[in-house]
């Protein structure tokens, strides 16, 4: 049984569809031991315990520094023992220290086809106002490991959606979500929790799919 701990700053609608893919069971050999935000206003932290998920807040701003921050929060986490750490629009910087502890089993979910609109800058709203910015027909969403770089580590799946003429941001970004995030996120915990993903030669490799 794959352990895993969700890391989410915001209302954690990708939470909810990991949530509901667990229990209609399209992820199955999983289970969500805890969810934890640096927001002690995110609305995860209420879905968490209304479906008895242990739910945690722990923020930069209760700590006099950013690397007893990193410490406890690691510490944290590990308290959790996950063999999987779920980043579901989490707007803080991994801590390399956890990145090293837990190679290739933190992944994160990306509002854009990477390489496109993603590292440094490019979160929230911030990526769907890129893409129409640019003018680009077709955006989407990406599902990655987390290593040392922004948005730079393996990725493990992808879904295209189509940008629409008209589209606002926020708009977009629910199509986004709605099309893409919400499938693509328990589509690779659940491919995880099967044994069924690997990295060779920094690349995620997809087996028996």
């Amino acid at each position: 049984m794959l352990r895993i701990v969700v890391c989410v700053s915001g209302g954690g609608t990708n939470l909810q569809a990991v949530i509901d893919a667990i229990s209609k069971g399209s992820i199955t050999n999983a289970r969500i031991e805890a969810v934890i935000s640096n927001n002690p206003g995110a609305y995860a932290l209420q879905r968490a315990k209304d479906h008895g998920i242990s739910e945690i807040c722990i923020s930069p701003k209760q700590f006099e520094n950013r690397e007893r921050f990193n410490q406890a929060f690691l510490e944290e986490v590990n308290k959790y023992q996950p063999d999987l750490i779920v980043l579901a629009g989490f707007l803080v910087v991994i801590p390399e220290i956890m990145i090293r502890q837990y190679p290739n089993r933190i992944i994160n979910i990306h509002p854009s086809l990477i390489p496109s609109f993603c590292g440094t800058g490019y979160y929230g709203l911030k990526v769907h106002e890129g893409v129409l910015k640019r003018g680009v027909k077709v955006t989407g969403a990406t599902v990655h490991f987390v290593d040392e770089g922004t948005d730079t580590g393996p990725i493990i799946l992808q879904k295209p959606v189509l940008v629409e003429e008209g589209d606002t941001p926020e708009i977009l970004q629910r199509r986004v979500m709605e099309q893409a995030e919400w499938n693509i996120l328990p589509q690779a915990i659940d491919l995880i929790a099967n044994g069924k993903v690997s990295v060779e030669d920094g690349k995620a490799v997809i087996a028996n799919v």
